[in-house]
């Protein structure tokens, strides 16, 4: 295989290869880019020919990325962002800021250690644009390999299958509380058994998530099993919603649990669950880190023994 030919890609060809990845289409492509069905087929041929590998496999209804293509789009996507990072970058520091770092959180790490690492953040660097995003973990892993966050937090995930790899860093691990509104029957009684918990609607994180987990190993260690008209939620701001207009009982990372309690906002039901989930934080491998973003690093750590 010619390694040479990265030499000769311009950022007009990553365009190029990213609209036939969207379109499939190479008629389609050559008219969303202003150019000719023939000379958008000539560039891939001779891509193809300079790589020495088929990146598009045709057939009567079009194109299809093989696996190869598939690889050089996910590079492609990401110099893409990164781009458009770097224009917004140099936007915010011609207006006088310190840069831009994104932050993607999910679930229980959004309430609690997410938002406290921001405040960690602008407390040290005034100046610095924060985002900060609130998503499912696999939402977040696809965008950080994409280069659309800078760094992504939440449960620990198996991260071996993105690419490119993802520097991994376990920040804690917590218990599972059960939560309800604040007046609700049950924290009237002295003693909560399950038969008490289970006369209620449940409302629980979606299967995978570590609290869905917890609760289900807690009800089949108790030889109970999930009622059939749960609700099923993986909002933070909903399971809140729903958990104040009614009598049904939801689960909570411990931090997350007792920062809503603080607030006002729910109550913590004394009967433990059994089993624990960890909370880590993520960030791409081999890559030169800004220092805004190894701050930032450094600022979740700070919020996480907080």
């Amino acid at each position: 295989m010619n390694s040479n030919w990265t030499n000769r890609i311009r950022l007009r060809n990553l365009r190029f290869l990213l609209n036939l990845a969207q379109t499939h289409n190479l008629s389609h492509s050559a008219a969303q880019l202003h150019t000719t069905q023939p000379a958008l087929s000539k560039w891939l041929k001779e891509l193809e020919q300079d790589i020495g590998l088929t990146l598009f496999a045709r057939h009567a209804r079009g194109l299809t990325p093989t696996v190869h293509g598939r690889v050089l789009i996910g590079h492609a996507r990401r110099i893409e962002a990164q781009l458009e990072r770097a224009a917004a970058d140099m936007q915010i520091l011609s207006e006088g800021g310190a840069g831009h770092v994104v932050i993607g959180a999910s679930g229980g790490a959004a309430t609690e250690v997410g938002p406290l690492a921001v405040l960690e953040m602008a407390a040290r660097m005034p100046e610095l644009r924060i985002d900060l995003i609130e998503g499912t973990m696999d939402l977040l892993m696809e965008k950080l390999a994409q280069g659309d966050l800078d760094i992504a937090l939440g449960r620990t995930v198996d991260a071996s299958d993105h690419l490119p790899a993802f520097c991994t860093e376990i920040l804690y691990s917590e218990t599972v509380d059960l939560v309800t509104r604040r007046g609700h029957p049950l924290l009237q009684q002295a003693e909560i058994r399950w038969d008490d918990i289970c006369t209620y609607q449940w409302i629980v994180w979606p299967a995978g998530a570590p609290t869905r987990k917890a609760l289900e190993d807690a009800l089949q260690a108790a030889g109970r099993s999930l009622p059939c008209n749960y609700i099923e939620s993986n909002s933070v701001i909903a399971n809140v919603t729903l958990l104040n207009n009614s009598n049904v009982i939801g689960t909570a990372s411990h931090r997350s649990a007792k920062i809503l309690s603080r607030m006002d906002m729910l109550r913590i039901l004394p009967l433990a669950l059994h089993g624990s989930g960890s909370v880590s934080m993520y960030w791409r491998k081999n890559e030169l880190l800004p220092d805004s973003v190894a701050q930032a690093l450094d600022c979740i750590r700070v919020a996480a023994k907080s």
